[in-house]
């Protein structure tokens, strides 16, 4: 299959006419599928442990598991800029182990970026750091899925004073520390287009409105995969869940009438060759 989009530079990126689009993907079809539909930017996230391995928070995923399926993702999307979530843990030990750590992402999944949650004096080193040697760093401010816990839980983040100063300064502080680009997660649409009136670099939005520079959204939940899930910060463009259930109760029901498989799904014989088995 040939690719519909060719790959993306930073510069290229950071200055396109028109919102970016990214969406994630997890597997060697969902980032086929992505570049395909001409997606600007793919993220393997670490959303992967809820939407795919089935755990209740992105604390559990591994670095092996981010590594695993974003190499599946990249044979799927060879020309579509992928960036890799670095998993809880990959980078809160100091910049030597953040940097052995996402050079393994990069060497090993094809990544173009990789991506860190926070804007702590430590996360902003990281940043620094991995940035001045080569590795493109995407930032990401509000809600922080792998430490939810300590935000409260995952609920709207810089509601009040404090808060939205927080996520402000840290926006500002992850540019300045070489971020090319920083996701705005669960925040007030009016702070997130305050900060990304402040930035120089795109801002990308998942649940804060339409003011950002681009939107990110879980493939698994603008596909409709999870018929029990409704987001507010998401949007349902298909129902491939009920259709997946639909099918597969459909195939049932002619395995057991006995409906399927049908002539034309079997293989023939010769006559005289079954005979000379019998």
């Amino acid at each position: 299959m040939s690719s519909l989009t060719s790959k993306r530079s930073i510069p290229e990126l950071q200055h396109a006419p028109a919102p970016l689009v990214m969406v994630t993907a997890y597997d060697f079809p969902g980032g086929r599928h992505a570049e395909a539909a001409g997606v600007d930017l793919i993220l393997v996230g670490d959303s992967l442990g809820n939407v795919v391995l089935g755990y209740d928070s992105t604390a559990p995923v591994t670095l092996g598991d981010m590594i695993h399926h974003a190499r599946a993702v990249r044979r799927g999307a060879p020309n579509t800029f992928m960036v890799v979530d670095m998993p809880f843990g990959t980078y809160h030990t100091g910049v030597t182990d953040a940097m052995r750590n996402a050079v393994r992402i990069i060497q090993e999944t094809g990544a173009d970026a990789v991506k860190m949650e926070g804007a702590t004096t430590e996360i902003l080193q990281v940043v620094d750091n991995l940035t001045r040697n080569g590795i493109p760093v995407m930032g990401h401010v509000g809600l922080m899925p792998q430490t939810a816990t300590a935000q409260g839980g995952l609920k709207v983040q810089g509601k009040d004073d404090e808060s939205a100063r927080l996520t402000l300064s840290g926006a500002l502080a992850l540019e300045q520390a070489g971020a090319f680009s920083v996701v705005l997660e669960a925040i007030p649409s009016r702070l997130a287009k305050l900060i990304t009136g402040r930035l120089g670099v795109p801002t990308i939005g998942i649940g804060a409105g339409v003011g950002c520079d681009g939107q990110v959204l879980v493939a698994h939940d603008l596909l409709g995969i999870y018929e029990d899930e409704e987001k507010k910060i998401a949007k349902r463009y298909a129902e491939l869940g009920r259709a997946a259930r639909e099918a597969i109760a459909a195939y049932a029901a002619e395995v057991r009438a006995r409906e399927f498989p049908a002539k034309e799904n079997s293989f023939v014989m010769k006559d005289e060759v079954l005979g000379k088995l019998y």
